[in-house]
This record gives C-alpha cells, sequence and structure tokens, in this order.
C-alpha cells in the first residue's frame, strides 16, 4: 500500500480537483484498491463522491481518531469500482485540537497501517495550513503531491512548505488551474518546466455539477488526460 497526499498551505489551489481525478485514475487506469480519505471539514471530495449519508451517523469523521470506531466501520462506497471513501464531517474542524491533544504524532500513521491489507493507493484530501494536522499527513504520506497555481502568493507557500519539509524529497509540486494565454503563468511554466501541469478548463467546473471525476464524463478531453499523466508520473515515483 502507498499513501499519497494532495496538501497545500493556501486554500483555493485545486487540491480536491486532484485528489478527486487522481483516486479515479488509480481505481480505473491502474485497477488499484483505493481509497480516498477526506480529511478537509469543507467535505468537497465527500460531495463528489460519497453516497448520502442518514442523518442518524452525521458528524462522525472525528471517532477514528477517539478510537471510538475503526477506520475500517467509516469506509463507504462509492459509485467507481474499486473506489472507497472515508468522508469528512464538520467534527473535523477540531482535528487539530484534537491531535495536540492525543499527543500521539504517528496516530493517522497508525490508522493507515490498519488499512494495508484492504487497499493499493489511500490518497489524503488534506486541509490547508501548517498545523498539526499537516503534520500527521506529512510523516505518514509516502508521496505528498502539492498544486501550486502559477502566481507568486501559491509559488511562496510552497516555498513555505518545503522549507518546513526541510528538504524531504517524497514532494511533487503540480502547476494547477492553469492558464497559459496569461504571461504570468506562462513565465512560471518556463521556471519549472518538469513540473506536471493541470489545465484550468470548463470541464473540470463542470465535476462539482456533474459529481465526477473529469475522466468519467470528459475521457478524451485535454484535462482528463492531464491527470492521466499526472498518474502515470505518481505510479512512477511510488515504483522508483
Amino acid at each position: 500500500m502507498s499513501t499519497i497526499a494532495v496538501y497545500s498551505l493556501k486554500g483555493g489551489v485545486g487540491k480536491t480537483t486532484l485528489a478527486v481525478n487522481l483516486a479515479w485514475c488509480a481505481a480505473t487506469l491502474s485497477s488499484r484498491r483505493t481509497l480516498l480519505w477526506d480529511l478537509d471539514a469543507q467535505g468537497a471530495s465527500t460531495f463528489m463522491l460519497a453516497p448520502p449519508t442518514a442523518a442518524s451517523v452525521r458528524e462522525t469523521a472525528h471517532s477514528v481518531f477517539l478510537k471510538d470506531a475503526e477506520a475500517i466501520d467509516l469506509v463507504r462506497r462509492t459509485a467507481v469500482p474499486r473506489l472507497d471513501i472515508i468522508g469528512a464531517d464538520t467534527s473535523l474542524r477540531r482535528l487539530d485540537v484534537l491531535f495536540h491533544e492525543l499527543d500521539r504524532k504517528k496516530r493517522l500513521q497508525k490508522l493507515l497501517a490498519g488499512l494495508r491489507k484492504r487497499y493499493d493507493r489511500i490518497l489524503l484530501d488534506c486541509p490547508p495550513g501548517l498545523t498539526e494536522t499537516s503534520d500527521q499527513v506529512m510523516r505518514a504520506a509516502d508521496l505528498i503531491i502539492v498544486p501550486v497555481i502559477p502566481s507568486p502568493l501559491s509559488e511562496r507557500a510552497f516555498a513555505d512548505v518545503m522549507k518546513h519539509l526541510a528538504g524531504k524529497s517524497n514532494v511533487l509540486p503540480v502547476h494547477s488551474m492553469v492558464d497559459r494565454r496569461r504571461k504570468l503563468h506562462a513565465a512560471a511554466l518556463a521556471a519549472h518546466p518538469d513540473w506536471p501541469v493541470i489545465p484550468m478548463t470548463s470541464v473540470i467546473e463542470t465535476m462539482a455539477t456533474r459529481r465526477e471525476a473529469v475522466g468519467a464524463f470528459a475521457a478524451r478531453s485535454a484535462s482528463s488526460k492531464a491527470f492521466a499523466q499526472l498518474w502515470q508520473a505518481i505510479e512512477r515515483r511510488l515504483a522508483a
């Protein structure tokens, strides 16, 4: 099993878009037994992929960290073959405080180890910020995908992440929401020609309406091909 975190210090950089589409690629293109774990209290990945939940079992996402439930108890199937999800809810708003109170630096890592026999790939859709949660994620992940919009603020945030990680090599930056017609974007891409690129397209914006990964409804689009190429690059990194 390999754990892939989709993380950014900033919000609004395409993190959930990457998480959902990469999970779909893992399950569909690579036929991997895949779990997407939504750790963001906003629950965007959950909205995209999870089936409706009965009101009586809502607000339970934090319970697994309290040992009130096993991680496997929170797993739900999605409509995508081989793709399951652990959904988020507003109980995760206190997750940083909870990790601090528990004082167990590898709690998430231990929970992931318990899922090792069931899944080939686990993707973590992480909340933004440098927090207790992000530290747990960075310890647990085999590879950290960091979406970076081609802009000074987003690039500055990425530099802060790399400084925090103290030179760790398990980071793959990805230029996201790219419009090659913009001079600022073109200059950023030229400065980092080896970074994968995910374009800004209307097809990607349609995901929230359709509640599907791009590959499920626009397989021949440039966006779908970009996600597939990125997933292939991730698989190569994990195999190295």
